[in-house]
Parts: structure tokens; C-alpha cells; sequence
């Protein structure tokens, strides 16, 4: 199940991409999103997949689709239809204006610090034990998950697990996630503010 889950997310992706009218590109994300939450209740991240749910489904198509009302739904056709052929000269033409003075220099830094951080991640992936793992230091540790199950209702208050681990133990991550996406919703909408007394061709 969990196989036919992600073949069924790579062709979204891939349909996603492909897709030149922008309204069914943003139906096609809000379906993967969907399935990324399946795909979370499979691996029973039910916390997680009541986020994806609301926050990938619900609150970003509501933001692609008042992006649309400002930009239209059809998506320019000046490079073409293949797949990546967009993006890639779009790098290609950014990389020649900054081809003059500092900004070579500055994008091959950006090049640089972004290709060291990803080698980081990558290499602190070696660490990190596998998708439910019982011998894995979470679930062997003796005071661990014996101190959130029997004692967080005592501290914290809701009988509830999941409850009391966000919204006490990690309230400050939960509170820097909700201001990530309240940001990113702000920003948006001054993005469309301001667009709004453009012309469309502008």
C-alpha cells in the first residue's frame, strides 16, 4: 500500500509540472497534499497528517487560488512544453546577467554554501535510525516514553498524548511553526496587494 502510495505521488508531481493551466496544477497539489497525508496516517503520524491535510490542502490552495485571481490561470508558453525546460532557462538566463562584477562571484557562494549544507543533511542521515525502528534510542530509552505516557496528563493537563507533547513540551516549536505560516500567508497577501494595480500584461 505504502509503494503504490508514493507511485501514486511521483505521478501527481510529475502531472503537477506538466500541467500548463494553473488551476488544475493548484487541484493536482491539493490532491498530493492529500495523499501525503494518507501517506502520514500510514506511517501513523496522525498529528502530521492533520497538518498536511490543513495547512498543504487547505490553507495553500486557498492562497494559489487567490494568487490566480491576480495573474490568471494559464501558464506562458514562451519556453516550451518540455519538462524542466522552463527552469532551466530560467537558471540559465539568471546565471548570464549575473555573469558581470560581483554577482558571479556571489551566486557561486550561494552555489557553494547551499551544495555544503545539503552534504551536511545528507551526512547526518547516516545517524538516523529507520522509519519505525523499535530499537531505536526513542523507543529504548527507559524514561522516555514512559515519562510522556504516564506522567504528561499530571503535568501538562489533556489526557491526551499528542495534545500535551505540542502543546506544552514543544509549545515553542509549535509556536515558531504556526509564525512560519502565518508569514508566509502575510507575505502573500501584500505580494497580491501590491500586484493589484498592475495591468495583467505588466
Amino acid at each position: 500500500m505504502t509503494l503504490l502510495t508514493l507511485l501514486i505521488l511521483v505521478g501527481l508531481a510529475v502531472a503537477a509540472v506538466r500541467a500548463h493551466d494553473l488551476l488544475a496544477a493548484t487541484a493536482i497539489l491539493g490532491a498530493y497534499s492529500l495523499m501525503m497525508a494518507l501517506l502520514w496516517c500510514q506511517m501513523n503520524a496522525l498529528d502530521v497528517a492533520f497538518t498536511e491535510a490543513a495547512v498543504g490542502a487547505g490553507i495553500s490552495t486557498v492562497l494559489l487560488l487567490a494568487a490566480l485571481t491576480r495573474v490568471g490561470t494559464q501558464e506562458s508558453l514562451k519556453y516550451g512544453h518540455r519538462l524542466l525546460r522552463h527552469p532551466l532557462r530560467t537558471m540559465r538566463s539568471l546565471v548570464t546577467e549575473l555573469h558581470e562584477g560581483d554577482g558571479r562571484r556571489s551566486a557561486i557562494g550561494a552555489v557553494l554554501v547551499c551544495a555544503l549544507v545539503g552534504a551536511a543533511m545528507l551526512y547526518g542521515t547516516r545517524d538516523m535510525p529507520r522509519v519505525g525502528d523499535a530499537g531505536s534510542p526513542a523507543n529504548t530509552h527507559p524514561a522516555v516514553a514512559e515519562h510522556y505516557l504516564n506522567r504528561s496528563a499530571d503535568e501538562v493537563g489533556p489526557a491526551n498524548v499528542v495534545t500535551s507533547v505540542l502543546g506544552d513540551y514543544r509549545g515553542y516549536d509549535t509556536m515558531g511553526e504556526t509564525v512560519v505560516i502565518f508569514t508566509a500567508a502575510l507575505c502573500v497577501l501584500l505580494l497580491l496587494r501590491h500586484m493589484g494595480g498592475r495591468t495583467r500584461d505588466e
